[in-house]
């Protein structure tokens, strides 16, 4: 059964907080939760957590035949599974609005933005190509589960490593990690999603002739996330190139409200998890080199 809603006590005192510009967690309206990352023992397995929500991403990549419209691309392929581990709210065996929500956002910022490169990915023209698998599993949703899926993605797909290739005519031979070292993806740019949860000053009527003040928060928690009238997802590179934006729900946003939140909030944050990323790969690679050179 799914949990009851909030409570119109909890909703009150939300609205009542967020219109002090207070979170009930204690943060400001546009800070996010901090990200950690762990990575497996494989590359590209990758444990994201935002707060307390978390999800595993995995990459894994076989060879086989490209379809004939596209002979020289590689394939990739995105998958979500939210499964009741991650809350009571999501049922065994059935698909829910919010799973196929996440896997069709993803598939926009980090498929359809050739965040791979997928020319590299071709072994052999029209014979064999790389097919990718992006599986995202969530554990638990503490709110905001497509930031940290996002996340989670972009990291697992900058970890992976796949064989060595080599072809000599039409034999194809794949080398293993104790032949020769495997080879990072070609990747073009590497986006990050950030989620603005949209709740109205007012919950009465607003006039229709003026713009209604709209109260904006970053990264919502599961209360939050419940309780907000629309959203606004920013999909964007460290380049400050826009992948994706998207809002969902019924909130008029005027154009004065959006472009701040995208040229000052999302810039800065992106920039920020950009960084993150970069140290925590550096620190994987090197705790790595040093077991191998222990070993």
């Amino acid at each position: 059964m799914r949990p009851p809603s909030p409570s119109i006590p909890e909703r009150e005192f939300l609205f009542t907080a967020l219109k002090q510009s207070l979170r009930l967690d204690g943060r400001s309206p546009l800070e996010m939760r901090t990200p950690s990352l762990i990575f497996g023992p494989e590359f590209g397995w990758v444990e994201c957590s935002l707060g307390k929500t978390r999800v595993i991403a995995s990459v894994d990549g076989k060879m086989v035949k490209p379809p004939p419209e596209r002979p020289f691309e590689g394939i990739i392929t995105i998958q979500s599974e939210i499964s009741p581990m991650a809350s009571s709210e999501y049922e065994v065996g059935r698909t829910s609005d919010e799973e196929v929500t996440l896997t069709r956002i993803l598939d926009k910022i980090l498929r359809r933005s050739d965040v791979v490169d997928k020319e590299s990915l071709c072994i052999l023209a029209g014979q064999r190509v790389w097919q990718l698998r992006l599986t995202i599993h969530c554990l638990a949703d503490a709110g905001n589960l497509l930031d940290c899926a996002c996340l989670a993605g972009i990291v697992a797909l900058k970890h992976f490593r796949r064989p060595e290739v080599e072809v000599i005519g039409d034999e194809v031979t794949v080398h293993a990690a104790t032949e020769r070292a495997p080879l990072p993806l070609s990747l073009h740019h590497t986006p990050f999603c950030l989620t603005f949860a949209l709740f109205p000053e007012s919950t009465s009527s607003t006039s229709s002739t003026s713009t209604p003040v709209i109260i904006t928060i970053l990264d919502p928690s599961l209360l939050e996330y419940r309780l907000a009238t629309g959203f606004l997802h920013v999909a964007m590179n460290a380049q400050r190139e826009l992948c994706v934006v998207q809002k969902a729900g019924g909130v008029p946003l005027a154009l004065d409200q959006l472009l701040p939140l995208i040229k000052d909030v999302a810039v800065t944050k992106v920039r920020e998890l950009d960084a993150f990323v970069e140290s925590r790969m550096k620190d994987d690679w090197e705790g790595r080199r040093k077991l191998v050179e222990v070993s």
